[in-house]
């Protein structure tokens, strides 16, 4: 998962060499093949760091997923949402919305961000929240405010969309702050498979995706694609 963050010298370069790979037709779709063999299931998560998309292509590589970044903290809207959001449907890859939780907003506040950008289709996936260190403020809370201000956007998000939040998270930030929570888990591990259960897992934040120039990160789910309709 990636903040959003950067100067602006830089998005226009990246845009502009997204532009330039895509004219020529993206990276090489040999890279797919970094998926694990074993998980059949096959996804990818992105924000307006990737840049220009070419869904059809993604779609084509073998890919069924995509969570796709929506919003940040109690104020910030990713750039490329609704554009990668529509983009990916229109392709036929089954996706769903993700917020970047910090822990310095109160959970209502970045519940209503989140639910003022987010309006789920039929077959979407259920919404995630990103709960990690890496990139969070660095004067948060006491661990016991950070939890009752996720406890507080998974109940308000759940109620607003009927579907009960994924949460993604690192070894690290789910040891602090998952504890007992009844929700489906998004893992990040690398290197080897996460050691608690999970149901997806994200292996690389360094892969390739014809469609996408420069790195993307990669995730598989662990069931087949009939459990992945029924979360």
């Amino acid at each position: 998962m990636k903040r959003l963050a950067g100067p602006a010298l830089v998005g226009l370069v990246v845009a502009g060499s997204v532009s330039w790979l895509l004219s020529r037709g993206g990276p090489p779709s040999h890279a797919v093949s970094k998926y694990p063999a074993r998980f059949a299931v096959r996804g990818l998560d992105v924000s307006h760091h990737n840049g220009l998309i070419d869904w059809p292509r993604v779609a084509q590589s073998g890919v069924s997923f995509v969570y796709v970044k929506a919003s940040e903290g109690g104020d910030v809207a990713d750039a490329r949402f609704a554009e990668n959001l529509r983009g990916a449907r229109a392709a036929g890859l089954k996706a769903g919305a993700y917020h970047f939780f910090t822990f310095c907003r109160p959970g209502e506040d970045q519940a209503k961000q989140f639910l003022s950008l987010v309006k789920m289709a039929p077959g979407d996936l259920p919404p995630a929240v990103d709960v990690e260190f890496v990139g969070n403020c660095r004067d948060r809370p006491s661990r016991e405010v950070v939890r009752e201000n996720l406890e507080q956007w998974l109940s308000l998000v759940e109620q607003a969309l009927g579907r009960r939040p994924v949460i993604y998270s690192t070894p690290d930030a789910a040891a602090e702050f998952l504890g007992g929570l009844p929700h489906v888990l998004w893992l990040r591990q690398l290197p080897g498979e996460p050691q608690r259960p999970w149901a997806f897992w994200q292996f690389d934040p360094s892969g390739s995706i014809p469609g996408i120039a420069g790195p993307v990160d990669l995730d598989v789910f662990a069931g087949d694609r009939a459990a992945l309709d029924a979360l």
